[in-house]
């Protein structure tokens, strides 16, 4: 294995990329190739199987393989004289990463990254794994005897690796298809089912659902805060609070910095896998601003606030974009920028120092592997008491000590940042930036510089981004960086930026971005739908993979067909276009059996389902917008999953058909509501319009 001080290996063909995680193997012994043509002709010329391996850059496990067996010469040296090796950033390439994925997962019932699956050089996979150590360890094989199996086998047993490629080939086509579609939108009946599934499996203890590893699950979160308003029962949203109440404590939230971690290796929220995902910070901003909105308690507010500042501070690129994120590791070892000391928390807090400690759980032997990671154990009203201190200089206190150990940590080395912008993740930023801007300046008026900083840097984002990967009418590249835009968008890239960017409008009523979000949206219907109903992951004119993409499963993002839907039944409820609800309602009728089913993996379809049966208010706004302020502001305070808001002072000339035909009553800001195809009646004043929108 090559050592930290000796000469690295001369670039191998991905010095040419823009991904960090590419570039990151660029100088690997491994004479590593991008996926292309180029790699795929090599393998038919020489008639070798290509070694296919899919990571990205904050993963852990990926870096360890790096080092034990990519940058090992002997392994190395194996690996060129008998197989194409082809890397591949899996979020640069959603695509085939999930046709690979599932052909693993088909193959060994498991799945995971590094992703390891060697193909024969038509793209057919026949064996594959995630990690495997450079030696046998753990149960697995060493990754050389994987090797060498695999050559023997590809040498003198051609024929069964044929069966076996065309048998997972077969698998993946069917698993993919979806059987007869349903005639209609499922019923009303199947939320109520699945809202009972989820509480059947929920961690009363510690929220959330399932044991370790533990995910945060924002979709389904949001989910049950909208079985909350829907049906006014108190349990779902008990369910949400206890879930973002554990999450919020736990070490699984950089207590420090703001952001979250990626998930928690332990059921109580303690202990995370340390790396920091764009995705997930957008997600679990809006869950908790929602949160916030129905109850009024301030941590759910200060956590939206942390998370947005995170992005900000730490994610935040040149030119406006969000970078996808940050590392596990520091300097290779995993979480080495956010534990603690006891010797460390008392050398920068003096006499601070014992509150901190009683809040935080900071002890000499530590919670993980000597170190302590910091969670809330105490609350403020307990260390009052058993500090003699009013709750109030308790949080006052703390929240000094917090920003004195940040600043300390900020000396520390920090974990590499992935700076790649991918179109789909940041229109999860965008989304979350904007309806917080609305929420904040509407309901908290101590934080409008706040609010006006995030509506800011979502317009910032969302120029760059557009400005960047919008390569003709419903066309988006997926991934920007260094002035560069690779690999074609997937339906998720349209479908999530079209979200943030309706986001957008509502919160500016700049119609630029509603005209930006219905070109998403026309490109989704021509280019992605399938004809019998649903959509395609990827275009109808990508590259031609062993199998069509089609995963409906929401994952740690919502799905590229779940997210179409949310949106298309959204734009149809502005744009008053009878194609875009037609549309979302053929998706929903394709996965009713799934949602009752598999409740959390469906959630993003379960939010979809609930909008589809409550309908949508549409609240439509006219007057300057100084004028028309406090009715925007009145439209935006209460939670609303099932409404949308449109803006303008001149409606006649609007792009948006909801728009049209309205008027400022009196020459006074009006606000019209209507649903269900019935309007009620105009109002002027902010109470009135807050009224109407109870239960929206």
């Amino acid at each position: 294995m090559a050592h930290a001080d000796e000469p690295r290996a001369k670039a191998n063909r991905l010095a040419g990329e823009t991904s960090p995680y590419l570039l990151a193997h660029a100088h690997n012994p491994v004479d590593w190739y991008p996926w292309g043509l180029e790699a795929l002709s090599r393998a038919a010329e020489l008639d070798r199987p290509i070694f296919l391996s899919i990571g990205y850059a904050a993963c852990h496990w990926c870096h360890v393989m790096e080092r034990e067996s990519f940058e090992d010469e002997a392994l190395a040296a194996y690996l060129n004289a008998h197989f194409v090796p082809i890397k591949v950033d899996r979020e640069e390439r959603p695509d085939l990463d999930g046709v690979y994925m599932s052909a693993v997962q088909a193959m060994t019932g498991q799945g995971g990254w590094p992703l390891s699956v060697f193909l024969a050089p038509d793209g057919r996979p026949f064996y594959g794994g995630t990690y495997f150590p450079p030696a046998p360890r753990h149960g697995l094989p060493g990754f050389g005897q994987v090797l060498a199996g695999v050559h023997e086998a590809w040498r003198e047993r051609r024929s069964e690796i044929a069966q076996t490629g065309a048998a997972v080939v077969a698998q993946l086509a069917e698993a993919r298809g979806l059987g007869d579609f349903a005639q209609s939108v499922p019923p009303v009946e199947v939320l109520a089912g699945a809202s009972a599934s989820i509480d059947a499996g929920f961690d009363e203890a510690n929220g959330g659902w399932g044991r370790a590893p533990k995910f945060p699950q924002p979709m389904a979160i949001e989910f049950v805060l909208r079985r909350h308003v829907s049906t006014g029962d108190p349990r779902p949203l008990a369910i949400a609070q206890r879930s973002l109440d554990r999450m919020a404590d736990g070490g699984v939230r950089d207590q420090l910095g703001g952001g979250f971690h990626r998930y928690s290796t332990d059921a109580r929220w303690l202990v995370p896998h340390f790396e920091q995902m764009l995705y997930d910070n957008a997600q679990l901003a809006r869950a908790y601003l929602h949160a916030w909105q129905l109850t009024g308690h301030h941590l759910y507010r200060d956590v939206v606030v942390g998370v947005l500042d995170f992005l900000l501070r730490e994610l935040r690129t040149p030119g406006g974009g969000f970078a996808a994120s940050l590392d596990a590791d520091t300097g290779g070892v995993e979480g080495a920028t956010f534990t603690w000391l006891l010797g460390e928390v008392r050398e920068n807090l003096g006499d601070a120092a014992p509150l901190f400690e009683a809040a935080y759980g900071v002890t000499e032997e530590g919670n993980w592997e000597g170190v302590t990671i910091l969670s809330r154990v105490r609350s403020d009203a307990e260390l009052g008491d058993r500090f003699g201190m009013a709750p109030g200089v308790v949080a006052e206190r703390l929240a000094a000590a917090r920003a004195a150990l940040f600043t300390a940590r900020s000396a520390r080395p920090q974990p590499a940042r992935d700076d790649k912008v991918l179109a789909a993740w940041n229109g999860l930023a965008i989304a979350a930036l904007a309806e917080a801007s609305r929420a904040l300046d509407a309901g908290a008026p101590d934080l409008r510089d706040c609010a006006a900083a995030y509506l800011a840097a979502a317009v910032a984002a969302a120029e760059d981004v557009i400005g960047g990967l919008r390569v003709g009418p419903g066309r988006l590249r997926r991934s920007w960086k260094d002035g560069r835009a690779t690999a074609d968008g997937v339906l998720e890239d349209s479908a999530d930026l079209a979200e943030g960017l309706l986001a957008l409008y509502e919160a500016t009523g700049d119609e630029r971005w509603f005209v930006a979000s219905v070109d998403l949206a026309e490109g989704i219907l021509a280019r992605f739908a399938d004809p019998a109903g649903g959509f395609h992951d990827t275009a109808d004119d990508a590259e031609d993979l062993v199998v069509r993409p089609r995963d409906l499963q929401d994952n740690a993002t919502p799905s590229g067909s779940a997210m179409a839907t949310t949106v298309l039944l959204r734009l149809g409820a502005l744009s008053g276009e009878p194609r875009y609800r037609a549309a979302a309602e053929r998706a929903l009728a394709g996965v009713g059996p799934s949602l009752a089913r598999y409740p959390t993996a469906f959630a993003q379809w379960l939010c979809a389902l609930e909008t589809a049966h409550q309908g949508i208010a549409e609240v439509a706004i006219v007057g300057e917008p100084e004028d028309a302020r406090s009715l925007v502001r009145a439209a935006s305070r209460p939670y609303g999953p099932f409404r949308v808001l449109a803006v303008s002072a001149a409606p006649a000339a609007s792009a948006v058909a909801l728009m049209r035909d309205r008027f400022a009553m009196h020459g006074r800001p009006t606000a019209f509501v209507c649903r269900d195809f019935a309007c009620r009646q105009p109002v002027h004043e902010p109470e009135a319009l807050e009224a109407l929108l109870v239960g929206t």
